[in-house]
């Protein structure tokens, strides 16, 4: 089974592509779904989480959710804390969740995949991808989409987009670009790619 992964930065459109992949009958693995879907149902997530960040890293059993007895309530603000005190707590973090993730996302079924962190979090090391595609807008763009989506301001838009991996260093390590900038049609260039990678 092939393997292609769909990447790009923040306001590029990634996930209005993966959209518009799904409407002509292709399934993309969503990571950030995933990994979030995991930490909440995944009994080997729940006791490496705890063991690392402690047992304030989930709720007690007397705050489930009736409806949901077999999900754990993941703590936000507790993980949020040990996640922001430093950059190997992070680091830490990350060692179970992505394996998880991508061993997840082998047994899935599912040959494309969406990562907005593809390369920053070493998933292209951990899957073998036939072919990546990056999603790219030019910044002012991508900074406009996200004071629109997120409602901010322009200022903290832009805190954002810097805080991310260069685009054209993204770019550089992919095979294939979508250009998602208003102007040029997606799907005659999903067409395209999608020829190239059954070649």
């Amino acid at each position: 089974m092939r393997h292609i992964a769909i990447t790009g930065g923040i306001g590029s459109g990634k996930s209005y592509v993966c959209r518009l992949l799904e409407q002509r009958g292709i399934s993309v693995y969503d990571c950030d779904a995933a990994a979030k879907r995991l930490m909440r149902t995944s009994p080997t997530l729940h006791r490496q989480l705890t063991e690392l960040i402690g047992p304030e890293a989930y709720e007690s059993h007397e705050a489930q959710k009736p409806h949901a007895p077999h999900e754990f309530i993941l703590n936000k603000a507790a993980v949020a804390r040990f996640l922001l005190a430093s950059a190997e707590n992070a680091q830490a973090i990350d060692d179970i969740v992505h394996p998880a993730v991508a061993a997840d996302f082998l047994q899935s079924g599912k040959e494309w995949l969406e990562s907005a962190i593809l390369f920053q979090s070493g998933f292209d090391r951990r899957v073998h991808f036939d072919a990546i595609v990056c999603v790219t807008a030019p910044d002012e763009v991508r900074i406009r989409r996200i004071m629109l989506r997120d409602d901010i301001s322009r200022e903290r838009a832009a805190q954002w987009l810097a805080g991310q991996w260069p685009q054209e260093e993204v770019l550089s390590r992919s095979d294939y670009e979508i250009v998602n900038d208003g102007q040029q049609p997606l799907q005659p260039q999903i067409e395209t790619i999608i020829e190239k990678i059954k070649e």
